[in-house]
């Protein structure tokens, strides 16, 4: 059984129009988009962890308490890495989502400024990646179908 986003099964007896090869093909960008989707989140949650003190200088400066910044790390790092196995893909890519879109206001709102100007529109377009994963899923390769294989019925018989 296949996951709901991906119903046509991969036949390797069919090899019309490469519909194996296009699974695998799918599964691979699906991966690959998890990864270089949430790499960015990761790397920062860990810096924020090495710059603790500064970070939470720059928050306070930005008008966000600094105590909040524990909360950021756990958010970064905890759903950098559950996006990137596919673990309650759906959930932790809608709070990414939403994460970047309040960083961008908070963060980059001085839109006059072309620095901060590109760095709004790449909050956004990392929040509309996140909000493809949430509207389509992790795909195949991913935990989250793996244990939705091994709680349906079928996987269950003896």
């Amino acid at each position: 059984r296949l996951s709901k986003n991906h119903p046509i099964p991969c036949d390797p007896s069919n090899t019309h129009y490469g519909r194996c090869s296009m699974n695998t093909t799918q599964n691979l960008a699906d991966l690959a988009g998890r990864i270089l989707i949430a790499a960015i989140f990761l790397i920062a949650g860990l810096n924020k962890i090495g710059g603790y003190e500064g970070t939470q200088g720059y928050m306070a400066a930005m008008g966000v308490p600094g105590m909040l910044l524990p909360l950021v790390i756990a958010l970064e790092v905890l759903g950098a890495l559950a996006v990137i196995v596919g673990w309650r893909t759906r959930l932790f890519a809608f709070l990414l989502a939403g994460f970047s879109i309040v960083s961008a206001a908070i963060f980059h709102s001085a839109l006059g400024d072309q620095m901060q100007f590109l760095l709004f529109m790449k909050n956004l377009a990392m929040a509309g990646g996140f909000l493809f994963l949430v509207a389509r899923g992790p795909g195949d390769w991913s935990l989250d179908v793996r244990n939705e294989r091994l709680s349906a019925p079928e996987a269950r018989r003896p």
